[in-house]
């Protein structure tokens, strides 16, 4: 009888469907993360690759996401706000991430600061996949044609993640802000 009631269990539990899913919603990048070890984002030129997390292994850093290069609240508010803040110096090394080709990126940095006196560096990442490997893309696709990041701003010292700032709209500009982040 033991061995027939085992067999039954054993039977049933071979006809429920497998739950190889998990149902919650994946989490983007958090506080105490490391910034994922990628040769995908360009400076300047499709050639010149940086690898972000070597660059910010030591040291404290800011990684700026935005939607996109020239877009009104990137190019008139968001980046401003951290080029002309006065605490810009002590943020450490500061990258601004865009979903554009590295001559877009270029372009949008060379209008922004036109003398490069911010220190502030330029990335471009086309193929979307830095910026998905922190979770944090969305479909861009009815206002930017695609793909897009959404707008953050991640502290980092040493590698490793320190405060997420993350627009829970995905494009608006408050907990992003140079004011906000940098006091």
């Amino acid at each position: 009888m033991a061995s027939t009631t085992a067999f039954r269990r054993l039977a049933l539990t071979a006809a429920r469907p497998a739950r190889s899913f998990h149902n919650s919603a994946r989490a983007f990048i958090k506080v105490g993360d490391s910034i994922p070890q990628l040769n995908v984002l360009v400076e300047d030129s499709p050639g010149n690759k940086v690898n972000l997390a070597e660059e910010i292994s030591k040291g404290k850093s800011l990684i700026i996401g935005v939607p996109a290069a020239f877009s009104p609240s990137c190019s008139n508010s968001h980046i401003p706000g951290y080029i002309n803040h006065k605490k810009l110096k002590s943020a450490g090394n500061v990258f601004v991430v865009a979903v554009n080709d590295p001559f877009v990126t270029k372009a949008w940095g060379a209008s922004l600061d036109p003398t490069g006196s911010s220190g502030i560096r330029f990335l471009g990442d086309p193929t979307v996949k830095f910026t998905e490997a922190l979770d944090l893309a969305f479909d861009g696709a009815a206002i930017f044609g695609g793909p897009r990041s959404k707008r953050y701003v991640l502290e980092v010292e040493d590698g490793k993640v320190t405060a997420v700032h993350v627009e829970p709209d995905n494009t608006g500009l408050d907990v992003s802000a140079a004011e906000k982040v940098l006091g």
